[in-house]
């Protein structure tokens, strides 16, 4: 399409949510905090549309106010919306200013939907012999098709298509498209509040259509129709006309066609490039200064733009991103074909981009291969397994890249002690300790290579970790960063081994071709994103924390999760028949009281009881379905006043105790080490925390007589070796009487007292003798809830204090801590102007809803503003514990080994005649991780049994 007699109409809203929901599953957050997901998918969606048309003419239409004359004839119209999210209500400015700035014109009218606009200006357009392309994927605009009107909509998984009046009459089984209007009035609009007519869908409006042409004409005919739909066509005839006005779109609007005016001119690209600097856009700058100038002065631009803390593309980025890219204003005339064949927004995969990908054969070819893997400074492996348990899992093959677009894939065999000798020509090369090794979730190709003997040793580079620290709030799965980041889509385990089931095959299955091709795409696409993310964690200023911690801590936990902890079995069967026994005599017990047998774990049943029944409350909550509200919340407000909800509760409890970990756990010893192995996660948690799971250790009750029972389960591996807990006393608010600065605290710390009496004695004004258990009781209370901004109604609950009690105790806990609170709005303040928060050690937590408008929303962002510096900080001083912990039994090559980390506390199986060396060595260690105005206090024990050292 080269007519320069073209128009394109944009419908801004359509596109801008619809960019707003592509990212919804991984939002697009910057350094400040803001979600520029709107504003990143409205200008992907534009700029592919000016490469893959470069229309001469375009404008860009907005709604102002909604429709004034469809409100005034229905009162109800698009009532039921929700409300607009606030990702794109702070997007339309940047939008506008950015279009702006491209000199792209922006047709709004107050009073008018941008349907309207659109549809006023495509007619005007059309009587002077144009040709306009209407770039929206709402199908209300198929009713303005004509011979020279089109829509130009925008398809899943990238593309477009464009419907004329054929593809109209096809989609909505009409002869005219203006059809479409009594179409769409019959069946209605659920989004809109059109109320179309009763009974009508998609196929009876079809149907009726082709009958009767129109809905005028199907009113004129209710004779030919039975039954109850003759009744209600007959009786909503006057909501079925009204409905059609309302679907129908304005071509009258107070606009004007003006060809001049629409003429897409040369944008100011450095004022676009200012925005997108501004709003971190990095590959956006690249492609939009690729779109509007020629190669050179886009170099340029970049290179002006990295100049100005703005990262650029290094060159075989700009030689690959560049590929067929054109200049809008001039250049060579054949590239924009090939723009549309590397389209950057047409998802690349290893279909559509150059690439080089081999396998290596055995005997020569791997020994000149591995004489070129040794000559290298820095490559990205990937190991290819049977199973996702690396424990277990044999290798298959293992991939390598150290050059963007190539790479090789060495298959190992099947037979044991022929893989053993292939990974043992490999063993310089892991154990090198100058080359840098890159990987995605390196740790669980160390604990694989693990098995095989084999160290992975020398500098570390992992994609999954790096990409936490820059954004920890996303997903960091390796599928989705190509997509965000390279805009590539991987090829997927399931086209080569299927989903998962009994019928799943093993890697070892699949052709050697398609395991080359899966698996070398995997090095080459983790080698690219991590010249992506080193920049980046230079700009969030994360480059230490990555380096000195989080990849360090990666071979700690490989070392503990290899290691696993024994488990008392025996103990456990015995536990679970005593749970056995506690949960029937519960379960008696509330049958009693219910004066009847139900299921208790049913919350529909267990409603009807308690509400119906035994109308414990005046007016239970309901859910949306009408179900009674039975959640741990509701139940925990009543359980003072009832037996019965004390019961169910305890019974919920053991419930889960019992299913979750004493009859778990067994099933969770692996056949080959006799051990219990947990994977510890370091990428979840957005504070930095840890997180187990499989089995998760870091949840097992504590509070509860039962709960402590199952630590009992943990044993040392033999009789010649004991567990020690070493557990952090009061981290939290030691962190946070450092970081305020508070002095009372600080010195009460420093003199080794007791710091809930403490606070006691100053908040309730009596000597630090006299505080009674309860008011040292409720001062722990606050002490650890200010950290959570605990409210006056939420300190009364989990006190005996009434809520106004419980406010005149905040306020006096305020006062004699004056430096806490104003370190609580400086947090707060921080977080507004900056968009994050950071601990000691410079981890930031991004806080996007710190300025919402919802107070709900933004009191939970000033929450977090406070809580998540200290409780990252405690993450960061365990961690660096950990890590010099571990340095120290390695490099005196002790028998004792770290096994867990549950919150602020380690364990260890210590070697008994160690034990007395490794008490002052692990709680020096922890004590003297990171020195702060308030000491560090650990306190260690030791036991048979993890409950016993705890």
């Amino acid at each position: 399409m080269s007519d320069n007699k073209r128009v394109f109409l944009v419908d801004a809203y359509a596109l801008i949510f619809r960019g707003y929901y592509a990212f919804i599953k991984n939002p697009r957050i910057n350094s400040k905090g803001e979600d520029t997901s709107a504003i990143m998918g409205f200008m992907n969606s534009l700029l592919d549309v000016i490469k893959r048309e470069r229309p001469d003419h375009l404008a860009v239409c907005f709604d102002k106010g909604g429709s004034a004359d469809r409100v005034e004839m229905f009162e109800a119209y698009k009532a039921n919306r929700d409300e607009t999210p606030e990702g794109i209500k702070t997007a339309v400015p940047y939008i506008m200013e950015i279009l702006k700035a491209m000199h792209i014109p922006i047709m709004v009218k107050a009073g008018y939907e941008a349907d309207d606009v659109i549809g006023t200006l495509a007619k005007q357009a059309e009587k002077e012999g144009y040709q306009t392309f209407m770039v929206t994927p709402d199908k209300d605009f198929a009713q303005l098709v004509s011979d020279n009107i089109f829509m130009y909509r925008p398809v899943f998984g990238g593309g477009y298509e464009t419907w004329g009046i054929p593809e109209v009459q096809k989609k909505f089984e009409v002869t005219d498209p203006l059809q479409v209007i009594d179409y769409l009035g019959m069946m209605g609009d659920a989004s809109d509040n059109i109320p179309g007519l009763p009974g009508v869908g998609e196929k009876t409006a079809k149907k009726f259509l082709a009958a009767y042409g129109s809905m005028e004409n199907l009113f004129a005919n209710t004779h030919e129709l039975k039954g109850k739909m003759k009744e209600k066509i007959e009786a909503n005839q006057e909501l079925g006309l009204l409905s059609k006005k309302l679907a129908t779109i304005m071509l009258d609007v107070p606009v004007r066609f003006n060809a001049k005016d629409f003429e897409l001119e040369q944008p100011d690209i450095p004022k676009v490039v200012e925005i997108f600097q501004e709003l971190e856009f990095r590959r956006l700058i690249d492609n939009f200064t690729k779109t509007f100038t020629s190669g050179a002065e886009a170099t340029s631009l970049a290179n002006k733009a990295s100049a100005e803390k703005t990262p650029k593309v290094t060159p075989k980025e700009a030689e690959s991103a560049g590929a067929g890219q054109f200049n809008l204003f001039g250049g060579d005339p054949n590239s924009a074909t090939a723009a549309t064949e590397t389209d950057a927004f047409v998802r690349k995969t290893a279909e559509n981009t150059s690439h080089f990908y081999q396998s290596i054969a055995p005997g020569m070819a791997t020994k000149l291969f591995i004489k070129n893997l040794m000559n290298q400074t820095s490559v990205c492996f990937d190991t290819e397994t049977t199973g996702l348990n690396p424990l277990v899992a044999e290798l298959v093959g293992i991939s390598f890249s150290w050059e963007v677009g190539k790479g090789f894939y060495l298959p190992f065999p099947e037979d044991k002690t022929e893989a053993q000798e292939l990974i043992e020509t490999l063993r310089p090369f892991f154990e090198s300790e100058t080359i840098q090794k890159i990987g995605q979730n390196l740790k669980y190709d160390i604990k694989v290579l693990a098995k095989y003997n084999v160290q992975v040793k020398g500098p570390l580079f992992d994609t999954m970790l790096a990409h936490y620290l820059i954004n920890p709030d996303m997903r960091h799965n390796m599928d989705i960063l190509a997509e965000t980041y390279l805009n590539y889509t991987p090829i997927a385990i399931t086209e080569l081994i299927g989903k998962k089931g009994k019928n799943q095959l093993s890697m070892r299955d699949v052709p050697l071709d398609k395991q080359t091709e899966y698996a070398v795409e995997d090095a080459d696409i983790t080698l690219q994103l991590k010249e992506h993310f080193e920049k980046e964690l230079g700009e969030a200023n994360t480059q230490k924390l990555f380096t000195d911690i989080e990849v360090p801590l990666l071979r700690v936990l490989a070392a503990m999760e290899l290691e696993g902890i024994n488990l008392d079995k025996d103990f456990l069967q015995s536990l679970s028949e005593d749970l056995n026994k506690d949960i029937d005599a519960l379960v008696t017990k509330i049958y009693e009281v219910a004066g009847e047998e139900f299921n208790i774990a049913s919350p529909k049943q267990l409603g009807i009881i308690l509400f119906e029944k035994l109308k414990l409350v005046d007016k239970p909550k309901k859910t949306k379905t009408g179900q009674y509200k039975t959640g741990e919340d509701i139940l925990s407000a009543l359980a003072k006043d009832h037996e019965i909800i004390r019961n169910i509760l305890e019974y919920r409890g053991l419930a889960k105790l019992k299913s979750t970990y004493v009859d778990a756990l067994p099933l969770q010893v692996e056949e080959a080490t006799g051990r219990v192995h947990t994977d510890y996660m370091q990428t979840v948690a957005a504070t930095g925390r840890l997180s187990s799971n499989n089995p998760n250790l870091q949840n097992i009750p504590i509070r509860t007589e039962r709960g402590r029972q199952v630590r009992k389960a943990f044993i040392p591996r033999n009789e010649d070796y004991t567990l020690l807990a070493a557990d952090y006393s009061q981290i939290e608010l030691r962190i946070i009487a450092a970081l305020s600065k508070e002095e009372t605290m600080i010195e009460a710390f420093k003199n080794g007292e007791d710091i809930h009496a403490s606070t006691a004695s100053k908040v309730f004004g009596v000597p630090i003798e006299d505080v009674t258990r309860e008011q040292r009781s409720n001062a722990k209370t606050v002490n650890f809830g200010i950290v959570y901004g605990v409210s006056a109604f939420g300190l009364s609950n989990q006190t005996d204090l009434s809520r106004g009690e419980a406010k005149e105790l905040i306020d006096t806990y305020y006062e004699t801590y004056p430096k806490l609170k104003a370190y609580m709005s400086e947090q707060v303040d921080f977080a507004r102007d900056n968009g994050y928060v950071k601990t000691i050690l410079d981890r930031r937590r991004y806080l996007k809803d710190i300025n919402s408008r919802n107070a709900m929303v933004r009191s939970a962002a000033e929450r977090n503003a406070v809580n998540a510096p200290i409780q990252g900080s405690a993450a960061d001083i365990i961690k660096i514990a950990m890590i010099n912990i571990y340095n120290k039994l390695d490099a005196g090559n002790y028998k004792t080994k770290m096994l867990l980390q549950v919150h602020d506390e380690l364990v260890f199986d210590v070697y008994k005649p160690e034990l007395e060396e490794m008490t002052a060595l692990i709680k020096t260690e922890m004590e003297n991780a990171f020195v702060m105005d308030v000491p560090l206090d650990v306190e260690v024990d030791t036991g048979l049994n993890w409950l016993e050292a705890h």
